[in-house]
């Protein structure tokens, strides 16, 4: 992670993280046609990073250190600009974004942009806002958005709005993320994707820990006990749609380890209990290794 840079005029520096979802269950299907949801979503630490600068005039424009991967109206400048909407700011703002999670991943790389874009001009606009009214924001602009602003790992359900503080016990995990990627409507509007996957409860994933622990950083859970729960039901769709995911799975069980997809895909991880040899894949995979984290690098930048 970089160093942040704080000035009254510019914020530079700032970290969007990517999540892992550690299990992903459809649960069942509203009227108007949105899943229902039960996951944990997990940070770790593979950013993205944005710089915010203060612009006079109103303005809101973009700068892309790695250009030609967005488009022009991405979900930071939507953010930035809903922000203005709903507290009436004239103010402005040049963002410089510097892409390193990968798209169609499942890493929830946009949405988390959004998230940093709008705590960051919370503060650089000195607009006072509470935590919980930048996530209403950030629901407009898409379902995890509030995940990344509240700060947190979290137990979530619903459509993804519904936030369930947990704290997590330190752990590594290896990610790849092949150059195919999968379409999530295409993957949420197949006739094949399971939606009736049984419901579970928070407390069954309870793990032994001390009431001060669970206190400062929300309901301590197991995390072993929620891998060997769960699986992701979109994961046989995506599977069929992009057998790249297939083949990254392959790829880990030969080397003794246990994968899963993430999100909506295509990326996939699993857990590294020990050191494991990780070369060897192809060239245009990418292989990370990333711990998870406890708290988003600027959980502290706005109050409940």
């Amino acid at each position: 992670m970089t160093r942040i840079d704080i000035s009254e005029t510019a914020l530079r520096g700032l970290p969007a993280p990517a999540k892992l979802n550690l299990f992903l269950h459809v649960v069942g299907r509203r009227d108007d046609g949105y899943h229902l949801l039960q996951s944990v979503f997990m940070l770790i630490d593979w950013f993205d990073t944005l710089d915010v600068e203060l612009q006079d005039n109103g303005r809101i424009s973009r700068e892309d250190v790695t250009p030609g991967r967005l488009p022009e109206v991405d979900l930071c400048v939507r953010a930035a600009r809903a922000l203005q909407q709903a507290t009436g700011c004239r103010q402005g703002a040049h963002i410089r974004l510097t892409k390193r999670i990968p798209a169609e991943a499942g890493m929830g790389g946009g949405s988390s942009d959004a998230a940093t874009c709008l705590v960051a001009l919370n503060r650089l606009w000195n607009l006072g806002l509470t935590r919980r009214e930048l996530a209403q924001i950030g629901l407009t602009l898409g379902a995890d958005v509030p995940f990344f602003i509240g700060g947190t790992n979290a137990w979530v359900e619903g459509v993804g709005e519904r936030l369930t503080p947990i704290s997590l016990d330190p752990a590594r995990f290896v990610v790849l993320k092949p150059p195919g990627g999968a379409s999530t409507q295409a993957i949420f509007s197949s006739p094949k994707l399971q939606r009736a996957t049984k419901t579970a409860i928070l407390q069954g994933f309870a793990a032994n820990t001390t009431a001060d622990r669970q206190h400062q950083s929300g309901f301590a859970c197991d995390l072993q006990k929620i891998l060997d729960f769960g699986h992701n039901d979109l994961q046989p769709v995506a599977q069929e749609l992009c057998p790249d995911v297939v083949r990254c799975l392959d790829w880990l069980g030969l080397r003794g380890l246990r994968g899963r997809m993430t999100g909506s895909g295509t990326a996939v991880f699993a857990q590294l209990p020990q050191a494991v040899d990780l070369t060897g894949a192809p060239e245009d995979w990418m292989v990370r290794e990333c711990g998870n984290m406890d708290a988003h690098p600027l959980a502290g930048w706005s109050t409940d």
